[in-house]
């Protein structure tokens, strides 16, 4: 039997589920720099194939992560949290393991699948820190949990590509270490947090499904315009793990070593934007002027970024991207003037699944985009087309945040939605797609 945590928040277990999260991107991010080369060492260099087949990877990994990460939520509520987040912790550690060891392209995809399986674990370790944490508290908790993100993107990368420069496989080699050890420590230190009498009497596929919390948008017309911006900005952003690795070495001749530093500078540079500018920024120019302000930014940096002639020129470029940063929380602070209280959770929990959806559209777009240009060997600002696509996304974002913005009633106290705009949400459906962290590239 699992051992039951106090009703007092256990310092122990929040540090576990710290560190889980951190060792999760930790082990994700190392591989980063390397994974886009080594599928290019199974089909003999071959960039435009290689792109094309690393596409496949992350668009598998993100459907993956879209269906299973409301499953494992749903696993835990009747289960307990222990188990799933053990055997999430134990099935990264295999699946990592498979990849370091196989020599097939197909073998490598297939433990590609499985990770995005067992990695989609962070609603479950978030409905942990609820279980153990006073709500007076929670937020404080969470926040660990950003911060975890935010150490883990910086350094993991940089630490990858350092690794990879020595062997491609040593960074999954790592990232298999970590895993196993993360699994050992949380055998012995981590009490489970649900006790029997408040799980789930069985598992009910209506808390596992991913497209129901979607329903809830119709009802709110006056957000949809912003949800659109959101959809674009998180379409635009995958330009990144879908083809900087490739387009770094194809336009500038980066290793895995430059990439990881320079992954690593963006990290940087978006944690001073997410810690430091927002709250500035938006206090002076409040939140409709910063959203707009973010979005130029966010247009301007990726058409720089696309135009780059060399790494200084994307470099300088940098700056001005990270300061689109201040867009998504602008608009969902906007979103949320305008949709009832009791329904907040459920509206973070749709915006989710729409980064989930645009994670699965769009390694495909860019990596064919890509593959389309190496394939027919054209280089200078035709090798930046994927960013060029980025700048567009965001550029219309602006647009449409522009003219929905212009229209949005002054901010009062939301009322509940006109039943006219759609068919009413079932209660259940609050923890049906709800995470508060992104989803793990």
């Amino acid at each position: 039997m699992d051992p039951i945590a106090p009703a007092a928040p256990r310092r122990a277990a929040l540090i576990f589920i710290f560190v889980t999260v951190l060792i999760d991107i930790l082990s994700f991010g190392l591989i980063i720099p390397v994974l886009p080369h080594l599928i290019e060492s199974f089909l003999d260099g071959d960039v435009s194939r290689a792109a094309i087949w690393y596409g496949w990877f992350a668009t598998a990994f993100m459907a993956m992560q879209f269906l299973f990460t409301p499953v494992q939520g749903a696993l835990s509520d009747r289960f307990g949290r222990r188990k799933v987040i053990l055997a999430s912790n134990l099935g990264l550690g295999l699946d990592f393991l498979m990849m370091a060891m196989v020599h097939s392209l197909p073998l490598l995809f297939i433990g590609r699948i499985v990770s995005g399986i067992t990695a989609a674990s962070f609603s479950t370790a978030n409905a942990y820190i609820a279980d153990v944490t006073p709500p007076q508290k929670r937020a404080q908790a969470f926040g660990m949990i950003g911060m975890a993100f935010g150490i883990g993107f910086v350094i993991a990368p940089a630490i990858g590509g350092f690794l990879g420069e020595m062997n491609q496989r040593a960074p999954f080699w790592v990232a298999v270490a970590l895993c196993l050890a993360n699994f050992v420590y949380g055998v012995f230190v981590l009490p489970e947090s649900l006790p029997p009498e408040k799980r789930s009497p069985r598992f009910d596929w209506r808390h596992a499904n991913p497209i129901g919390s979607l329903r809830l948008l119709a009802r709110y017309p006056q957000v949809i315009g912003l949800v659109g911006v959101l959809f674009l900005m998180a379409l635009a952003h995958m330009v990144y793990p879908s083809t900087f690795v490739l387009y770094a070495d194809y336009r500038f001749g980066w290793g895995p070593q430059m990439v990881g530093y320079t992954l690593a500078a963006v990290g940087v540079l978006a944690a001073i934007v997410q810690g430091v500018l927002i709250k500035k920024i938006v206090g002076s120019l409040g939140e409709r002027r910063a959203l707009m302000l973010g979005l130029a930014c966010g247009t301007l940096g990726f058409a720089l970024y696309a135009l780059a002639p060399n790494g200084y020129w994307f470099w300088a470029a940098m700056p001005i991207a990270a300061l689109w940063g201040v867009s998504t929380p602008a608009a969902q602070a906007m979103m949320t003037h305008h949709v009832d209280p009791a329904e907040q959770g459920r509206l973070q929990g749709a915006v989710a699944s729409l980064s989930s959806i645009a994670g699965i559209i769009a390694p495909t777009l860019f990596t064919r985009a890509f593959a389309a240009v190496t394939g027919a060997h054209l280089h200078d600002a035709w090798a930046g087309v994927t960013f060029a696509i980025s700048a567009a996304m965001v550029g219309l974002g602006w647009i449409i945040a522009w003219r929905t913005t212009a229209h949005l009633p002054p901010v009062q106290a939301a009322t509940a939605p006109v039943a006219a705009f759609g068919p009413p949400v079932v209660a259940d459906v609050d923890d049906l797609v709800a995470r508060p962290a992104p989803a793990r590239e």
